[in-house]
């Protein structure tokens, strides 16, 4: 016990101490000159594995401190402008569903670019609390509900399904009651890439967590997308890689 209070006494004083340098520029030299230290005293594979872990801890900090610098919203949805992708596929008049739409800003501006009438369904009440109050719309009607059960009643005519079906086990079952319940004439969808970059393959192979985020049931390649949207019924008719996702425009097979 007496060693153990000591090694944590000893820790708190190091870590005031580097917290406590003279500039950020030294700080991130000392933390990469021990990482290097730390990795290179290794074998290749457990140097790796510690590199590896030191980036799937940072990664979730980099998404929350993004999110403070845009003033509550990710940068990405500017320099991705992804917005577009759905918006330039919708007519206006459509009526559109978008599945777990978040705090609102796809179902905002699809309404306001394309005088389409959306409803934005998020089973977080607090994503729909801020989309009211952020980005209301004449056109954009939000609601609080599963996806998985408290689907509205209604016909759309598109269903944008944006980073959504990476979270679900169960997505080719997911899509066809989508199309018995809502019947729509197309899917926009957009998922992670498997295959984004070399490392994902060499961090699952080493027992790192691979994924963008550990909620992911999946993560795909193009060919592991196509087949689980011929799985559910559908077929796909655009598809594009950008910003290491698949962007798709999905129709019913018979269409």
């Amino acid at each position: 016990m007496r060693v153990r209070k000591a090694i944590s006494r000893i820790y708190r004083e190091l870590l005031i101490k580097v917290m406590n340098l003279a500039s950020d520029e030294e700080l991130k030299d000392l933390l990469v000159e021990t990482a290097k230290r730390r990795a290179t005293s290794m074998k290749p594979g457990q140097g790796l594995r510690f590199l590896f872990s030191i980036d799937v801890s940072l990664y979730p900090l980099q998404g929350k401190l993004a999110v403070a610098y845009g003033g509550g919203v990710h940068p990405k949805h500017r320099h991705m402008e992804y917005h577009k992708f759905f918006a330039q596929r919708i007519r206006e008049n459509e009526r559109v569903l978008d599945v777990g739409c978040g705090i609102g800003l796809v179902a905002f501006h699809v309404a306001s670019i394309t005088g389409a009438e959306v409803v934005g369904i998020d089973r977080n009440p607090n994503h729909i609390s801020l989309a009211r109050q952020r980005y209301s719309h004449p056109r954009v009607r939000y609601m609080v509900g599963d996806i998985l059960k408290d689907l509205p009643n209604e016909h759309f005519d598109t269903v944008i399904l944006s980073n959504i079906l990476e979270h679900l086990p169960k997505r080719a079952h997911f899509l066809r009651m989508l199309q018995s319940h809502i019947q729509p004439t197309r899917y926009l969808i957009r998922v992670p890439r498997y295959d984004r970059h070399w490392s994902v393959p060499l961090k699952q192979e080493l027992g790192v967590e691979w994924r963008l985020d550990p909620t992911h049931e999946t993560e795909y390649t193009l060919e592991s997308f196509d087949k689980e949207i011929k799985e559910a019924g559908l077929r796909v008719v655009h598809v594009e890689i950008r910003w290491g996702e698949i962007w798709a425009e999905v129709v019913p097979s018979e269409s």
